[in-house]
């Protein structure tokens, strides 16, 4: 039999003579007569192919959406909202010993952007403003210090916690203060 020695060698005399596949290595019934390790390569190949080939375009994920954050500002106005360390109620009077208090406003939680506190010491008296203090904050607890109270005076202490973000959340406290 005449043919190419080499699996991968073309006899064009062959071709051009019997056709093709006429006693050709690649026709099926003569792959027996190839060596083992072309038929290994022949088969590695075609899987090769047949994995590699691009299937149909697959349309992308449509993303979930995410819901939007809804952050709830903690209220001033709840129970222990805003608490003040001296405040003896409304009904009584917080005694001070000497011209000057220091109070501390708590808050139980607080806006994320913050909050106002206005101080005042009014004399009840003739209702004029003695002290007056405004601070902006981030922490739960604030020291102020009330300043300008006049022994045998009473005075009414009103503290205005108010939130930068809104408005409409804001707590009051007042309470009668007075010098001995």
């Amino acid at each position: 039999m005449s043919g190419p020695k080499n699996f991968y060698t073309i006899d064009f005399k062959i071709i051009f003579n019997g056709g093709f596949a006429k006693n050709y290595y690649l026709y099926p019934a003569n792959l027996n007569k190839t060596p083992m390790k072309y038929n290994c390569l022949i088969l590695v190949l075609c899987i090769g192919f047949i994995a590699c080939s691009k299937g149909g375009d697959s349309p992308a994920p449509t993303p979930t959406p995410t819901p939007p954050v809804v952050v709830v500002e903690p209220s001033l106005t709840a129970t222990g909202g805003v608490i003040i360390d001296i405040d003896p109620g409304a009904t009584n009077i917080y005694s001070v010993v000497g011209t000057s208090q220091r109070i501390e406003v708590k808050l139980a939680a607080i806006p994320a952007s913050g909050v106002t506190i206005d101080t005042k010491l009014i004399k009840i008296s003739d209702n004029t403003n003695a002290f007056t203090n405004s601070i902006s904050s981030t922490s739960l607890t604030n020291p102020i210090t009330v300043t300008g109270i006049l022994p045998g005076v009473l005075y009414n202490l009103s503290v205005v916690v108010t939130s930068k973000s809104t408005a409409s959340n804001t707590k009051t406290v007042e309470f009668k203060i007075a010098s001995k």
